[in-house]
């Protein structure tokens, strides 16, 4: 059972992270672009990917990850490298609510452009750097946290 949960887990890791390394990419090609009805096409299917496979694959894998910690019998807060992934991946939980609010911004600035025929690349250029700096926290956080899920370097621990 447990090969079968580390299984789930690894693969809700590959989901996750592809994911949110994919929204990156997209949406790097469609403001390239410059052009709001490809920009908000896409932040919509990010949106939308968001739902589908971000948010899933973090329920899944954490009920994979301490499903395993208690049939390895290991603890969570006494085992460094648990401990300190866990907590990366709040990190990234928390940075991902400013990456959405940015993302539903940028979703509005685009489509006001498609009503209106006037693109405010000031504010969409505003909320893409709160975009990037949050998108950067959120990406980062859970590489690190596979890291040493990998590594399982001794990491202090309580």
């Amino acid at each position: 059972m447990y090969l079968v949960l580390k299984l789930v887990h690894v693969l809700a890791v590959i989901v996750f992270l592809g994911n949110i390394t994919v929204g990156i990419f997209w949406k790097t090609i469609a403001d390239g672009t410059r052009g709001p009805r490809i920009i908000a096409h896409t932040i919509k299917g990010i949106l939308r990917a968001d739902q589908l496979f971000t948010i899933p694959a973090i329920i899944v894998l954490l009920i994979a990850a301490f499903a395993m910690t208690g049939i390895g019998h290991l603890s969570i807060l006494g085992t460094g490298w648990i401990l300190w992934s866990l907590i990366l991946i709040i990190i990234s939980g928390t940075a991902f609510g400013p990456v959405v609010r940015a993302q539903r911004r940028l979703l509005g600035v685009a489509q006001a452009a498609l009503t209106s025929g006037v693109m405010d690349w000031t504010d969409y250029d505003r909320v893409t750097r709160v975009w990037n700096i949050a998108g950067i926290i959120a990406l980062i956080a859970p590489l690190i946290a596979v890291a040493f899920m990998v590594t399982k370097p001794a990491l202090p621990a309580f």
